[in-house]
């Protein structure tokens, strides 16, 4: 039986601006796959996202969401989260909108451990507006910003999460969306901030000034930098240079989540007692 993708959509929005080609529909129906799985019903789910060609997925799924200003999503979901601590809260970001501009909010959202589920598109480049250079980007790789080749050192979104206090990370590409969909259900369960750096191509703004001008050329080069975890865990150092490993780089299920403490200061200042956390 076919999957019926039309209830979790909003099929008047259809179809969707993105581009031909374009990963974000992959990750959206992955996305939607997993909510499947897990039986959620959509009136708990709220879904924030912000500005880029990612902050379009909060206006094509069916259910709570908020379309927000830029870089300011883990700031909206945050204050959703504490009011509704029983409701299931994503975040939508681009790498420009979730680690530039936003990189503090979400630096804090991880530090803090929140049960949001945070999800990059990393498409390497301000894809929306035009090409300029992102947190992510290559060096070397042109972009309307540097011209002359990107200068600026790559920026590795999974360990500035795990830096940060996050106690879920994982990273994955929008080339396999099976296992793409299993990572979402494992990360969704988890009870405290998932973040999921997400590998996706666009070859109309990044690859078409890069010599990768088509989708499968931007995607065979997404392929090439990236690699299972075991595999990457077992090459020397000078092998791991360029490639980023995937699959779930860490998972703590020990760690206190932000609600839970927020609810016992909340109970402790009820009886005007100290909350032991």
């Amino acid at each position: 039986m076919a999957f019926n993708y039309d209830e979790y959509l909003r099929t008047n929005k259809m179809p969707t601006l993105w581009c031909w080609g374009c990963g974000d529909g992959v990750i959206l129906k992955a996305f939607i796959r997993a909510i499947d799985k897990l039986g959620w019903n959509m009136d708990d789910i709220c879904v924030v996202s912000g500005i880029g060609c990612s902050g379009r997925f909060s206006s094509y799924i069916n259910c709570n969401t908020v379309h927000t200003t830029h870089g300011r999503t883990i700031a909206y979901a945050t204050g959703i989260k504490l009011a509704n601590p029983d409701k299931k809260v994503f975040c939508i970001t681009g790498d420009g909108d979730g680690l530039a501009i936003g990189g503090n909010h979400t630096i804090h959202g991880c530090r803090r451990n929140i049960d949001i589920n945070h999800i990059v598109i990393n498409n390497f480049i301000y894809g929306l507006t035009n090409s300029q250079t992102s947190p992510t980007t290559p060096q070397g790789m042109w972009t309307v910003t540097m011209t002359k080749g990107n200068i600026d050192p790559t920026f590795d979104a999974c360990n500035l999460a795990i830096g940060a206090g996050a106690s879920f990370v994982a990273r994955e590409t929008m080339l396999d969306p099976k296992k793409l969909e299993r990572v979402f259900v494992k990360g969704f369960q988890h009870n405290g901030y998932s973040f999921f750096d997400i590998f996706s191509n666009c070859h109309v703004n990044l690859g078409r000034k890069n010599k990768m001008g088509s989708a499968m050329a931007n995607l065979e080069w997404i392929d090439s930098i990236s690699i299972g975890k075991m595999k990457f865990d077992k090459m020397e150092p000078e092998e791991q240079v360029g490639l980023f490993p995937t699959g779930i780089l860490k998972q703590d299920t020990e760690a206190a989540e932000y609600t839970d403490s927020y609810k016992k200061v909340q109970e402790a200042h009820q009886n005007k007692t100290m909350v032991q956390l």
